[in-house]
């Protein structure tokens, strides 16, 4: 008597084919989580930092006064400066803590990944030793 061929699957080999492919789903999903994550901190840092660039730039132009809104930045010249504030990369406005006089400034925007440069910057209110904080402050 012949023993049949085996022409599919067994169970348990269909079993261990999917549990393999959902661990791989996962890890993609975890890996893609995380570079979303730091995509939108790159965007925050560059927008912190064009920030401190406008108010350096109004600082110039406007008697060596700092602004003191968080809107649109108007030179003493007509020239605009800044159009409008920038937009959390998540959506909605910046939740952050700032300072802003026309002396001086620090202006601080919340980390997802937690690799701001708080301990390093002089901003009072971000420097508990927390790294959640990217903050720019006054060069004058």
């Amino acid at each position: 008597m012949k023993i049949k061929n085996k022409n599919g699957f067994t169970l348990f080999e269909l079993l261990v084919s999917i549990s393999i492919i959902g661990i791989m789903v996962a890890l993609a999903v975890v890996s893609y989580s995380s570079a979303q994550k730091k995509a939108r901190d790159s965007r925050r840092i560059q927008d912190m930092q064009s920030v401190q660039k406008a108010a350096e730039m109004y600082y110039s132009q406007n008697n060596y006064a700092y602004p003191t809104t968080t809107g649109t930045w108007v030179a003493g010249n007509g020239e605009t400066i800044l159009a409008s504030y920038p937009i959390d990369p998540k959506g909605g406005n910046y939740t952050f803590p700032t300072t802003i006089t026309t002396s001086a400034y620090c202006i601080c925007a919340y980390m997802e990944e937690g690799k701001g440069n708080s301990t390093t910057n002089a901003c009072a209110f971000a420097s508990s030793g927390t790294l959640n904080w990217y903050c720019v402050k006054n060069q004058q």
